[in-house]
């Protein structure tokens, strides 16, 4: 269930007004100061501006700790299932508190940008420890909610579909190796790729110095 009882009446001089919804927001440059939105009350005004476009909006979320290619095909394929996307980041004290204290390995502000990097991204903003559950999902009232398959349960995706979005896809993890397993490798001097290519453990990997 996305939509509301009726378009906020300021959602087409939004779109006239605000140079957000000029060519800035949906060029191929990243626009971080412009696609980066961490007010939620400004998002769900932002989606009711792009539903008035008839754009159906993507909504997905994680950590993007040491972004890699099963990132980017991840969020390739959730900008498929509609035409802009929303990704919403998790803080470093929210990760801190699910994966330790040591985690993460990147702070939050440059995996924010590269995020907005990734091709097909609209906007980011951030999920922080405080905010209610599902708080972000409710802001958007995404058409499609992707996630992966550990995210929610089957009962979870029923009250979803029926109160909160469209629908929810499911996409299987698209990296061959986690990043706490990399972390682990990394932490270990393992340096050998994960088909077993490369220096050993203890070697240089080729070009570096020692």
């Amino acid at each position: 269930m996305t939509s509301r009882s009726k378009y906020a009446p300021w959602a087409n001089d939004l779109i006239r007004e605000d140079p957000m919804f000029g060519k800035d927001l949906f060029a191929d440059e990243s626009h971080f100061d412009l696609r980066f939105v961490e007010d939620y009350e400004k998002i769900t005004e932002i989606v009711e501006a792009l539903r008035v476009l008839n754009m159906r909006v993507v909504l997905t979320s994680g950590s993007f700790d040491i972004i890699h290619e099963g990132h980017s095909m991840y969020l390739e394929a959730a900008r498929k299932f509609g035409e802009f996307l929303i990704v919403g980041l998790d803080s470093d004290e929210k990760i801190r508190q699910r994966k330790g204290p040591n985690r993460p390995a990147v702070p939050e502000m440059e995996r924010l940008r590269m995020v907005t990097h990734q091709r097909g991204v609209g906007l980011v903003t951030l999920k922080q420890v405080d905010h209610p559950r599902w708080s972000l999902i409710d802001a958007v009232r995404p058409d499609v909610l992707v996630a992966t398959a550990d995210t929610y349960t089957a009962d979870e995706i029923a009250e979803l579909e029926a109160k909160h979005c469209g629908r929810v896809e499911v996409l299987d993890r698209m990296a061959t190796v986690s990043t706490s397993a990399r972390l682990r490798r990394l932490q270990l001097g393992l340096t050998e790729w994960a088909d077993g290519s490369g220096p050993g453990p203890g070697q240089q990997l080729p070009g570096s110095s020692a």
